[in-house]
């Protein structure tokens, strides 16, 4: 038998809402970013990815950008209070029993998502999970640049980096018996690669393709 590679998405998935999101509405609150200018804009991106028509570079540079001028160890107080205070109480019961059967299962289970490194890493972590694809932050000299680096984990972006980190530990996706597990029409490049396809929560465009598909469609958040 086929080893077993189960992927899941972060956000609207496992999460309720979107860790980037979340993560610019909780730096207003702290006033870090200033609202009246941030907001409206922060509205629009989420707007156009859960539409699926802002673009991947534009959608990573906006949200990698809210980390520029300081450094990991200069957010951390404020990513762990994020964690806790905005991430957590937002975890299903039912995907963290999900995630903890594929885990008790022995299968390689995998977090691939659009969300940056940083704030995704302490929920991954929260979940069990040891593999982590996400958008990678730029750090120059210690301190963030506002820009991210290698390929961009989302839309086919998921798909390049999944094979490249496969490929890195000398394994092909068809090697493997593929699960993938995602709410968003932005992961269909995903959803389509693997061997068996799951819609969580799914937006209408991706609802509507899993019904024409016979996918699974899971409800948790």
């Amino acid at each position: 038998m086929k080893p077993k590679l189960v992927l899941f998405d972060l956000d609207h998935t496992l999460l309720k809402g979107d860790s980037d999101v979340l993560w610019c509405e909780f730096l207003m609150a702290q006033g870090v970013l200033e609202r009246g200018a941030f907001s409206a804009r922060n509205a629009d991106m989420e707007a156009r990815y859960r539409a699926g028509t802002v673009s991947s570079a534009e959608f990573a540079q906006f949200y990698v950008g809210t980390l520029a001028g300081r450094g990991p160890k200069q957010w951390e107080p404020l990513r762990s209070r994020f964690f806790h205070e905005v991430i957590t109480p937002r975890i299903p019961a039912d995907a963290m029993g999900l995630v903890r059967e594929h885990l008790a299962a022995e299968d390689w289970v995998v977090m691939t998502t659009a969300t940056n490194r940083f704030l995704a890493e302490l929920t991954a972590r929260h979940f069990g999970i040891a593999h982590l694809l996400a958008t990678e932050p730029e750090i120059v000299a210690g301190i963030f640049s506002g820009r991210s680096t290698g390929t961009l984990n989302m839309r086919e972006g998921k798909v390049a980096r999944l094979h490249e980190w496969l490929a890195e530990r000398g394994l092909a996706l068809a090697a493997l018996h593929s699960t993938a597990y995602s709410d968003s029409i932005n992961d269909l490049p995903l959803l389509q690669a693997v061997d068996v396809a799951v819609a969580v929560d799914p937006d209408v465009q991706l609802a509507a393709i899993a019904r024409a598909r016979g996918w699974r469609v899971l409800q948790m958040c």
